[in-house]
């Protein structure tokens, strides 16, 4: 449920006043037990925002032709990175961290990563798109797109909760994963909607095809299936509410 102060906010007390995507938000949150707790309407539009920003940079992703690749076979545009044996990608000095993080966007098919690169590089693109690029510049300089390292300044928390939203990161775990291919013993999705994920190798699937690939990518005789594990990642959009924003 969601409070502004002591208000209860409903899904019919904010109909008309949203889009259709925060609209979906404002149900799940709704759907839930946990209270939202908000100060002002503000403050919960910025955060129905930051929610929707994520979404649309995790689909943009997916639709960029970045590849799914292991860390040993990535790679990156070397006008804006430098590429590790570990398969990090170093931001080079001289480089805008704005200009280096759309060019994966704007040139897809120069990159290929595993997973939770992929889901730090969708948060990385919703702050640059909440912030605008000279805040984002100064607070990403020495930026690093490695699993799940990340400059101190991207806000993730992680959780046991099941409250799911849009915009967090899941993870969908393959226990009896092929010992060959070991970047198949899970999958990190970013929530899309309901039942509806990111999966960076897979494209935006539902959590029961997301299973079914992870299923069929087991060892040989396996005896457990995949499951949706329970806790996520969340942005904290505290963190840059009331920062200078460009909407």
């Amino acid at each position: 449920m969601i409070r502004i102060g002591e208000m209860l906010v409903t899904p019919e007390s904010m109909g008309g006043m949203q889009s259709w995507e925060k609209a979906k938000i404002i149900k799940m949150m709704s759907s839930y037990n946990k209270v939202y707790q908000y100060n002002s309407l503000d403050e919960l539009e910025f955060d129905l925002e930051v929610k929707v920003k994520i979404t649309r940079a995790a689909k943009l992703l997916y639709k960029s032709g970045a590849e799914f690749e292991t860390f040993k076979n990535s790679r990156c545009n070397p006008v804006y990175w430098i590429l590790h044996e570990s398969g990090a990608f170093f931001l080079k000095l001289e480089a805008s961290p704005q200009k280096a993080i759309d060019d994966i966007y704007f040139n897809g098919r120069l990159y290929a990563f595993e997973c939770a690169t992929a889901m730090v590089i969708v948060y990385y693109k919703a702050v640059l798109d909440i912030l605008g690029s000279g805040k984002f510049n100064e607070l990403f300089s020495d930026m690093i797109l490695y699993d799940w390292e990340y400059n101190k300044n991207l806000d993730l928390h992680s959780s046991t909760s099941t409250d799911f939203l849009h915009g967090d990161c899941v993870y969908f775990n393959n226990p009896d994963f092929n010992p060959q291919t070991p970047e198949w013993r899970g999958e990190n999705c970013i929530v899309l909607d309901e039942d509806l994920y990111f999966a960076h190798g897979m494209g935006i699937k539902s959590g029961e095809e997301i299973m079914a690939i992870l299923n069929y990518l087991r060892k040989k005789n396996p005896t457990e299936p995949s499951y949706l594990e329970t806790g996520r990642i969340r942005l904290n959009y505290k963190t840059y509410y009331g920062a200078n924003r460009p909407f």
